[in-house]
């Protein structure tokens, strides 16, 4: 990426998939590195996930048909279990219909679970995301068209709790530290915080003007968590927010020349945080400022132009440097 007024060539590293490329993460294992999931977004039933790693010695992802799936639709989220170690069994999980858990071992992926957050009918509301918690890797929550947030003990197999978060659907989810709090976004323009201790009441901490814009994507810093992120539908923005002065945004940060399509926090830093748009571009920022200088205008510091629009970013925790973005067909890793 280059610093602002400083164009300089980054460290890139590119992956062709023969689809667009949508659902995509990072693992965290530290005896995998640079291995990363990507799904394809084909509108139709077909689709495929596969997982892929970068050889550092050719500079080239290498692929192999047994780490690729078949997936009924695109994958909305897809994530690795959180476990840096190996302890846990190598697990993947994706949301699309419904919460799927696939085996990841020596002679393929399996499909270890498939999770449906409706006990009367075979049938479930479509999931839009989800989170998996870091803190406790038993622990997934999913959001639903349905206007719900799912929360599951994915070791048993078995919905922990559920509840209706949202006058609209529900767009994204995000856990604080720990296992109990976590932020929900929807529709209906609000992001609303949960605590899993107290599941009657929840707090609207921001609500989008009128009229009420949808909100897209929430993220919890997962460093300092006062500090919240969201964007908007159709907006260039990127909202953050103090939990500790709900409804009143700290920042809007606001030099994307597109819509924002995602956000990603750095996993080992208070104050960086990355977003990418419609307008090709992957911005880093500084929001150090705004502890003592609330709604600072601000220039991000590092800024990197891809070759189409931007639709999907993760920051990986076990390549601190690294962040990946995607845009049409291709998966590129940025070292930042």
């Amino acid at each position: 990426m280059a610093g602002a007024g400083q164009p300089e060539r980054a460290e890139i590293y590119t992956y062709d998939a023969p689809w667009v490329i949508y659902g995509m993460n990072w693992s965290v294992r530290r005896d995998k590195p640079f291995r990363l999931a990507v799904g394809s977004f084909i509108e139709e039933y077909s689709n495929t996930v596969e997982v892929i790693q970068l050889d550092t010695d050719t500079g080239k992802f290498r692929t192999d048909p047994k780490l690729r799936f078949p997936h009924p639709y695109p994958t909305t989220k897809i994530m690795f279990v959180p476990d840096k170690e190996g302890v846990h069994e190598d697990l993947l999980a994706t949301t699309g219909d419904y919460l799927r858990l696939w085996r990841i071992g020596d002679e393929g992926i399996e499909l270890k679970a498939v999770l449906n957050n409706s006990s009367e009918s075979e049938f479930c509301a479509p999931l839009t995301s989800f989170d998996w918690c870091e803190d406790d890797p038993k622990r997934v929550g999913t959001a639903s068209i349905d206007t719900t947030c799912t929360i599951w003990d994915v070791e048993r197999e078995v919905v922990d709790t559920q509840l209706v978060a949202h006058d609209k659907e529900v767009y994204d989810i995000s856990f604080n530290r720990g296992t109990d709090i976590f932020a929900s976004v929807s529709a209906d323009g609000s992001v609303r915080m949960f605590d899993l201790r107290d599941k009657e009441h929840s707090t609207i901490i921001y609500e989008s003007s009128n009229p009420k814009t949808p909100l897209l994507r929430v993220g919890w810093n997962k460093n300092d968590s006062n500090y919240l992120a969201t964007i908007l539908m159709d907006s260039t923005k990127l909202v953050i927010l103090d939990i500790r002065v709900p409804s009143v945004p700290v920042a809007e940060l606001q030099r994307h020349r597109g819509g924002v399509n995602a956000l990603a926090w750095a996993p080992h830093s208070n104050w960086h945080i990355c977003s990418v748009g419609d307008d090709r571009q992957a911005l880093i920022w500084d929001v150090s400022s705004v502890r003592d200088h609330p709604n600072v205008d601000q220039d991000p510091i590092l800024s990197y132009t891809a070759g189409a629009e931007i639709n999907q970013l993760q920051w990986s925790s076990a390549h601190l440097d690294w962040v990946s973005i995607c845009f049409g067909t291709k998966l590129q890793i940025l070292r930042v």
